[in-house]
């Protein structure tokens, strides 16, 4: 998923990872979009542009950890 693919469309939808795969692996990273429970519990209010470099720079380096 790019940081494109999830700008807030005309229908206001909030900058998300999520792809409505939720749960929980054995590291506690969700198995559709790599978050924390943590993350994803902050996620709505996080300001854009660290929601933004989340998606840019934290999650893609967890698919390869």
């Amino acid at each position: 998923m790019t940081v494109a693919d999830s700008s807030p469309g005309s229908s206001g939808n909030p900058l998300s990872p999520c792809i409505g795969i939720c749960r929980l692996d054995e590291r506690g990273y969700c198995i559709g979009c790599l978050r924390t429970g943590d993350e994803i519990a902050r996620w709505r209010g996080m300001p854009d542009d660290e929601r933004i470099r989340y998606m840019r720079d934290v999650l893609p380096s967890r698919k390869t950890a």
